[in-house]
């Protein structure tokens, strides 16, 4: 089933539990998806739909971070309920353990041992990882995998 399969039998659920919260997050997700279909003009493969949930959660964790830097504690738990319901559709993500496993394989098979590959190590990391783990944990793994 697609994501967007997904997202409209979700939201049918949602209005039939008058699931208030779930519903409007649903509704972001699915408006985003239509534009960038719109915008691309033809259907969305799954790595595309998990780039933009990836970035729908991106985007929530750092209002997060904001919002507790405020301390806007109203703020921080509807936005913490949110990244929770987008997590629901992103693939499980990894541990840093698991990261630092990869960016190890990665920086193997690339041969990449010193700073000055830095940018090439991390694209390759974060195509081999796009969507399991937050960017800026790859980030950090890989300024350690080299440092």
């Amino acid at each position: 089933m697609s994501l967007k399969e997904t997202l409209n039998n979700d939201i049918k659920t949602a209005m039939k539990a008058k699931d208030k919260e779930t519903l409007a997050v649903l509704r972001m997700i699915k408006t985003a998806v239509q534009a960038a279909e719109i915008d691309k003009k033809e259907e969305l493969n799954a790595e595309e739909e998990l780039t933009i949930l990836a970035r729908e959660a991106k985007q929530r964790r750092e209002s997060l971070a904001e919002f507790v830097k405020a301390g806007r504690d109203e703020l921080v738990a509807k936005t913490e309920a949110e990244i929770e319901i987008v997590e629901r559709y992103l693939p499980k993500q990894l541990s840093v353990e698991e990261v630092k496993e990869v960016i190890a394989t990665v920086a193997e098979k690339i041969g990449a041992t010193t700073q000055k590959e830095f940018g090439k190590l991390m694209g390759a990391v974060m195509q081999e990882l796009k969507g399991k783990a937050d960017g800026n944990v790859i980030k950090e793994q890989v300024k350690a995998h080299l440092g």
